[in-house]
């Protein structure tokens, strides 16, 4: 799908082309995304946090983390994401994943992570869905 069509996609081409683990950015006032590239694990986790943690600093009522390109997450990074979770509450705002891989999402349905969290299966569909 082209870039232009997919809301994602630039974000997704920008965080692989600057090499980078997590590159958040603002979708418009009320929301942002944060695009998380690679494994989510115990020696990945920092720049995903700081991503993270920049996102949610920029007081979004809703938090899209787009899970596209995480082909692994171990439960070090199910922490950091529950985690989030709890950042976002408190800060008045959602977290919603969107585009899980199905290793993802299987980790979420094993360890019942898939009830806490808003799934969406792309970053529009998150970005769209109702608050």
């Amino acid at each position: 799908m082209p870039a232009e069509n997919d809301p994602a996609a630039a974000l997704r081409e920008a965080a692989t082309t600057a090499g980078s683990i997590a590159r958040p950015r603002p979708a418009d006032n009320r929301t942002a995304v944060c695009v998380l590239v690679g494994d989510l694990d115990i020696e990945t986790l920092p720049p995903a946090e700081q991503a993270l943690d920049e996102a949610l600093r920029t007081g979004p009522l809703v938090l899209v983390v787009d899970l596209e390109q995480v082909g692994f997450c171990d439960s070090s990074g199910l922490n950091l994401l529950l985690k989030a979770r709890m950042s976002a509450k408190s800060a008045g705002a959602e977290l919603r994943l969107a585009a899980a891989s199905p290793t993802v999402l299987r980790l979420l349905e094993l360890t019942g992570a898939d009830t806490v969290f808003p799934l969406h299966p792309t970053v529009g569909d998150a970005l769209a869905a109702p608050r």
